[in-house]
C-alpha cells in the first residue's frame, strides 16, 4: 500500500498540475526518509491568503497571512512512530490518515521572489516543512528543535534537488 497525498486547490493555480506533482513528490520523500510505515494520508488544500489567514485566525489566534499550516492527526515527537500506531488506521481502508496541510501558494511565489531562489524550491520547502510538523517537529518548541527541524528539512530537500545550495530544480 503506497502512501497516499490528496491535493484540493481552492485557490487558482496555473500550473495545478506541475505545483499538485511536486507537492506529492515531496511529501512522499518526506515520508520515505521519516520511515513512514505504508499507506500513510496526508490532505494538501491550496488556498489563497485571505483562506490562510481566517484559517490561522480560527486554530491559532494569529491573524496574520502564513505560507503553510499543520494540522496533525497523531501524536508524534520529532518522527518517533508510536508503537501503538497501526490502531489508528482506517479500517476501510487501512491508511493512516496524518494530517491536513493548508499551503498558501500565493506565499510561496512570493517567498521565493524574497528570498531569490525558484518558486519549486519554496513550494518544496515548505511541504517538506509542513510534512515534519505532521510527524511531530516542531521548530517553536526551543532552538534546539528548530535546528533539529531545519537538519531534517534540507536533508530531504538535498535529496530531492531542492537544496538552498542548489538553485535548479532537477526533477
Amino acid at each position: 500500500m503506497e502512501h497516499r497525498i490528496r491535493i484540493t486547490p481552492e485557490a487558482e493555480v496555473a500550473d495545478i498540475e506541475q505545483v499538485s506533482a511536486l507537492i506529492t513528490r515531496c511529501a512522499q520523500a518526506a515520508l520515505e526518509a521519516e520511515q513512514a510505515p505504508e499507506g500513510c494520508f496526508v490532505d494538501v488544500t491550496i488556498v489563497d491568503g485571505d483562506t490562510i489567514r481566517e484559517i490561522n485566525r480560527q486554530n491559532r489566534d494569529k491573524d496574520a497571512v502564513t505560507d503553510v499550516l499543520s494540522f496533525p492527526m497523531l501524536e508524534f515527537y520529532n518522527g518517533e512512530w508510536p508503537e501503538n500506531v497501526d490502531i489508528e488506521r482506517n479500517p476501510e481502508d487501512h491508511s493512516l490518515f496524518l494530517g491536513d496541510m493548508i499551503l498558501n501558494y500565493d506565499r510561496a511565489v512570493e517567498q521565493a521572489e524574497e528570498y531569490g531562489h525558484p518558486v519549486e524550491r519554496e513550494c518544496g520547502f515548505l511541504t517538506v516543512h509542513s510534512m515534519l510538523h505532521l510527524l511531530g517537529y516542531d521548530h517553536e518548541r526551543s532552538e534546539e528543535e528548530r535546528r533539529i527541524q531545519r537538519k531534517h528539512e534540507e536533508a530531504v530537500l538535498s535529496k530531492l534537488g531542492l537544496s538552498r545550495e542548489t538553485d535548479q530544480f532537477e526533477k
